[in-house]
């Protein structure tokens, strides 16, 4: 309550929430654009498109990046021309016109190539004092952030606004190209990142989370600058963006700031939402990856989304289980038994939006087996559902989880963030810290039904990495 006087909410002509926060401790303002749309919005043929998207917000505006927007532009249309044509003779098998084709795409390229001025974006940001200039996607939302002087709000107003009021998708192949890298290294030649993106494939055979953030290889290769374009008009919308400022403002200034800008943006249709229901699994699922380097351990439950009571004994059970040094699988396999380099338990992969996982996992020592770690970890698991936890156990992890909350939110972006992310999963910034307060309110009774309600071997999903001396252990 104390908190909520600091805050003025407000919704934009065009139906674009608004969170702002007054800090008057320095003169900066942390500025959050949370974007409802992720990997889990995605259909095949277009996956990766979400984190694609994400890549070209930089790329500027027919005023920023650009040294002739006009000419600019229609060396950018004759490139699409170009490329729908080898879509096309790709299609046809006509090799000789593909390559014919493809010359020519490149001349057209270098052509619009000559009108950028690379980085301008991130440029102004710097020469103005900002810090921080980034952005994410997963599953569940794009994410767009950077700090400013809390005297240059219009001028963070005015670059954000133009992103999507008039962004331009320059050099979209060559950034295409960057992202296709980026699967490599970080999915494709990374043995961990093979077998989560096959385990959460596993996991889930129906719901879009299925699918992998950074997208499948074919589709990345097919995807164009027109399929990003009209992602873009149906889901960077008003009522899909919220909007979170925290540092040295003033609302009312702000507001009127932000209307001027961001409510040029056009009010549209909010996209379906994902209605597909994950079947209820009824059979373990077993996925593993023979590699010659590090074995690796790790198993998922199917568990409700954030919005669920249970959501937060299952925040709780993750820091029982493996919040720090004293926690009961980090003390066992790490400290006591040293079968394993690090453990760690969390709830929601790949999201927490809808129904997902609970997920345990642990990096298995030298000598020792993922048998070994699979073992003890199931017997951590199973005693948290036949014997209750202590209160002090149960008083300290509550502490910790308070403890860990103020942390979050001390910075100005990390409140941000933190805001942002609630109010667009649950519908109200205001359960951040309702769900803290749930969380005092758990007692070992409930620690032990849920961890009875959700951890059914039936229908969990195992993968691990094994060394080849390992294999058929």
């Amino acid at each position: 309550e104390e908190f909520e006087e600091r805050v003025t909410e407000a919704t934009l002509s065009n139906g674009l929430k608004v969170i702002l926060v007054e800090r008057h401790d320095a003169p900066v303002a942390a500025f959050v654009n949370w974007v409802d749309v992720g990997s889990v919005n995605e259909v095949p043929g277009i996956t990766g498109i979400s984190h694609l998207f994400e890549h070209m917000a930089f790329k500027g505006t027919t005023v920023v990046g650009t040294t002739d927007a006009e000419a600019e532009a229609a060396a950018l249309e004759k490139m699409d021309e170009i490329y729908a044509e080898i879509e096309k003779a790709r299609r046809d098998g006509d090799e000789e016109r593909l390559a014919e084709l493809e010359l020519a795409f490149k001349e057209a390229q270098d052509e619009a190539s000559e009108y950028v001025v690379a980085n301008e974006f991130g440029q102004i940001i710097e020469r103005e004092g900002g810090q921080g200039l980034n952005a994410f996607t997963n599953s569940d939302a794009t994410v767009y952030f950077f700090s400013l002087p809390s005297n240059k709000v219009e001028l963070w107003a005015w670059l954000e606004s133009n992103r999507y009021y008039d962004g331009v998708l320059r050099q979209f192949y060559k950034e295409r190209d960057v992202v296709m890298e980026e699967r490599r290294r970080s999915t494709e030649s990374q043995p961990i990142g093979r077998l989560v993106e096959q385990f959460i494939a596993t996991s889930f055979t129906a719901h879009p989370y299925g699918q992998p953030v950074v997208g499948h290889m074919s589709d990345l290769k097919a995807i164009s600058r027109e399929d990003a374009e009209a992602y873009f008009r149906k889901h960077y919308i008003p009522d899909n963006m919220t909007i979170v400022i925290v540092g040295d403002i003033d609302p009312a200034e702000t507001i009127e700031t932000l209307e001027a800008y961001f409510g040029r943006l056009p009010a549209a249709e909010v996209p379906d939402p994902v209605v597909t229901v994950e079947p209820e699994v009824k059979a373990e699922r077993i996925v593993r990856l023979t590699d010659p380097g590090q074995p690796w351990y790790l198993v998922g439950y199917p568990i409700p989304a954030i919005t669920d009571p249970d959501y937060q004994a299952l925040m709780a059970i993750s820091q029982i289980l493996s919040g720090g040094r004293t926690s009961r699988l980090t003390k066992r396999l790490v400290t006591d038994e040293k079968i394993a380099f690090f453990v760690g338990a969390f709830p929601g992969l790949p999201g927490n939006k809808y129904p997902s996982q609970m997920i345990f996992y642990a990096t298995t020592a030298a000598g020792h087996t993922n048998a070994e770690v699979a073992t003890a970890m199931d017997e951590e698991i199973t005693r948290l559902k036949t014997e209750p936890v202590s209160e002090e156990e149960l008083e300290r992890v509550k502490t910790k989880m308070r403890a860990n909350l103020v942390r979050q939110v001390d910075s100005d972006f990390g409140l941000a963030l933190q805001l942002a992310e609630y109010q667009t999963k649950t519908g109200d910034w205001r359960n951040l810290f309702l769900y803290i307060d749930a969380i005092q309110q758990l007692t070992p009774e409930d620690i032990q039904r849920v961890a009875n309600e959700y951890f059914d071997n039936q229908r969990r999903t195992v993968g691990e990495i094994v060394t080849e001396s390992q294999e058929g252990v």
